[in-house]
């Protein structure tokens, strides 16, 4: 009988206090801090020699653009700009174009990021198609300097069956490039409605995580709307 692959995560603290927007720069060279990554892969019994090693792959989606012509609006409550519904249309197109739909989507549940994938789903039947979980760790976790890629990790590894080969996570910066640069050890910038597409190897999400480490990760490629 085979064996089961278990997923073992280490919690990841939620901030105290209300997130900040905070806005990229990538010159700092934050991405070379030394990073604590997962352990996450156990074998229980033995592993059935005959599963194949498939390849996974992993969507990173910073939302549109938001609007700022209301201040009096609460951050997490922002809606998208015009052009940025504009972009998320743009982007759904291509990422079906390169077949890059998802089959599972992990998204934060600010109300920009929501409305990009409302939107995504609008034009593309496969994004509607597509199991959604709406995390609220997400608009928490993406403002905590370094531990958005060990935090997508530990979501994935808990909440994907093996059979999914294509996961989305959508969320902000700065923890959505911190991310994309730790998985790939390159210096990736998002802007607003850009997605990260990176491959990596396994029987199981487990095995891909634990296969890739840190700097593992091959980037496919960067999508970005037709008005960047």
């Amino acid at each position: 009988m085979a064996g089961t692959i278990v997923c073992r995560s280490v919690a990841v603290p939620l901030p105290t206090r209300p997130p900040h927007r905070v806005r990229s720069n990538p010159s700092r060279g934050r991405f070379n801090r030394r990073v604590k990554f997962l352990s996450i892969a156990t074998v229980e019994g033995e592993a059935s020699a005959s599963t194949p090693s498939v390849r996974r792959r992993l969507i990173l989606l910073r939302h549109a653009e938001s609007s700022w012509d209301d201040p009096s609006i609460r951050d997490h409550d922002r809606p998208l700009s015009n052009s940025g519904r504009s972009d998320a249309i743009s982007v759904s197109h291509k990422l079906q174009e390169m077949g890059w739909v998802p089959q599972l989507i992990f998204s934060s549940n600010a109300a920009r990021t929501k409305e990009t994938l409302s939107i995504m789903q609008e034009h593309v039947r496969g994004f509607l198609e597509a199991e959604v979980h709406f995390m609220a760790s997400f608009y928490s976790v993406a403002a905590m300097d370094g531990q958005t890629a060990e935090h997508l990790q530990k979501v994935i590894c808990e909440h994907s069956s093996d059979d999914i080969l294509t996961v989305m996570c959508m969320g902000h910066n700065r923890g959505w490039e911190e991310a994309a640069s730790m998985f790939t050890g390159a210096v990736i910038e998002l802007k607003s409605c850009n997605a990260a597409l990176l491959e990596a190897t396994g029987k199981s999400w487990a095995e891909a995580f634990s296969n890739a480490g840190l700097g593992g990760w091959t980037l496919h490629g960067i999508v970005k709307p037709n008005t960047s």
